[in-house]
């Protein structure tokens, strides 16, 4: 119970970073595809050898990843700095 609820706060806390970091998202598009692939992966290892705890970390990290990956193509969210 408790995990799906800090499971659902990984959804403000990536649109709180990615409004902090609205300049830097452009740049980070390759590492948000990384962290996600990754999460992607270490969630399933963990899964299969029962690190079930784990696995809910890597999925918070799956979520803001993906949010701030969303947001970086978002042309009113962004910001460029010339």
């Amino acid at each position: 119970m408790w995990e799906i609820i800090i499971l659902a706060l990984a959804v403000p806390s990536g649109f709180l970073i990615a409004w902090l970091a609205k300049d830097e998202l452009i740049q980070g598009r390759k590492w948000f595809r990384i962290l996600i692939i990754s999460s992607i992966l270490f969630g399933i290892w963990f899964y299969l050898i029962g690190q079930s705890y784990i696995v809910w970390v890597f999925g918070f990290i799956l979520i803001v990843s993906l949010i701030g990956l969303i947001k970086s193509n978002d042309k009113k969210w962004v910001m460029r700095r010339i």
